[in-house]
């Protein structure tokens, strides 16, 4: 009898093991499921994190990728930018500006990427310079030293305001741009002007005390209020998988919603995802762009056909593109949320 129990025993704990084993690897076997059923998507930045790029991060953070079948990596752009690896399909959409879009968009080497959204709905570029300078219009830049890229559409914008404001452009020092750190850039006086994003250069200055004039080209000539940053995705991506891009770019406005409505709480989000971020600056440029993701437009990620167009009409006619931009073509609302 005790010899007939004690293998009774065995064989009952053998199918346990059994059993659990099975369960074990069903769920493993589900996880792994539920992983490959998510649509991988890479998403390339155009620089290192910051606050344009904070409610990407909430939307993964907060899983509402994850809750629209999404499984999306964020990835650093390599040295030719976020429009190359884009297009090259090697990531499926990518953060990009309107005013680096041209080349991109013309002529025969064309790259097939699309703005798919606005990240910020107005251009908050412009120039800074230390209180006192005498550059709080465009004019003042006449004998200045301006840290420049070199680049044609840089230059002509610069040109245009400076010229419009009855200054004389030959007049302004251009030098070539090694600022990294504006704030010391401007202390030093290695340069007296710099072209930059208030919402986060700017901001910048005001977290270091620093008394500065800043005019926002926008405000000069309604022209240069382009978009910046957009949204790019791969063309032929995005026309195969329409439901996963709008899928993608709903997440996204959940994120960017997030944000405007918490931007303290998105701040924390973005810190945690990039901790080498100064707290103070991203806590106030976060409050800053809170009210610039969407401002006056009718809904988060909204093109205007008119100013995007304006702004490549002015390219055109300034030849400032080798080949001739489609002044109404690299953009579509067709994937935005309602």
């Amino acid at each position: 009898m005790k010899k007939l129990i004690a293998v009774i025993l065995v064989c009952l704990l053998a199918m346990a093991a059994v059993t659990g084993c099975g369960s074990q690897k069903t769920e493993t076997d589900k996880s792994t499921a539920d992983s490959a059923e998510k649509t991988k998507i890479s998403f390339v930045l155009d620089w290192t994190p910051n606050t344009n790029h904070t409610g990407l991060y909430v939307a993964k953070d907060k899983g509402y990728f994850e809750e629209a079948g999404l499984d999306v990596e964020i990835v650093q752009p390599p040295e030719d930018g976020a429009e190359m690896l884009v297009g090259s399909g090697k990531a499926q959409f990518g953060v990009s500006f309107q005013d680096y879009l041209p080349p991109a968009l013309a002529g025969a080497d064309a790259i097939p990427i699309t703005a798919v959204a606005a990240l910020v709905q107005h251009n908050t570029s412009g120039i800074i310079s230390l209180k006192g300078k005498g550059i709080d219009s465009p004019k003042g830049l006449e004998g200045k030293k301006y840290a420049t890229w070199d680049l044609p559409i840089e230059k002509a914008t610069l040109k245009k305001v400076v010229e419009d404001d009855g200054g004389d452009f030959s007049k302004v020092e251009l030098i070539p741009s090694t600022v990294t750190d504006e704030v010391s850039a401007l202390q030093s006086g290695t340069v007296d002007a710099i072209w930059v994003y208030y919402g986060w250069a700017g901001i910048a200055t005001e977290q270091a005390d620093l008394e500065t004039d800043f005019f926002a080209f926008k405000d000069v000539d309604p022209v240069f209020d382009y978009y910046s940053p957009v949204v790019v995705g791969n063309n032929t991506w995005i026309e195969e998988h329409p439901d996963e891009t709008k899928a993608f770019l709903s997440a996204l406005k959940k994120g960017y919603e997030y944000a405007i409505d918490d931007p303290d709480g998105a701040a924390d989000i973005l810190l945690k995802n990039a901790p080498e971020l100064n707290a103070e600056q991203v806590k106030a440029s976060q409050k800053y762009l809170s009210k610039e993701y969407i401002s006056d437009a009718k809904r988060w990620g909204f093109i205007d056909a008119a100013r995007w167009s304006a702004f490549f009409k002015w390219i055109n006619d300034n030849k400032l593109s080798e080949a001739e931009v489609p002044e109404n073509g690299g953009f579509t609302n067709e994937y935005l949320p309602e």
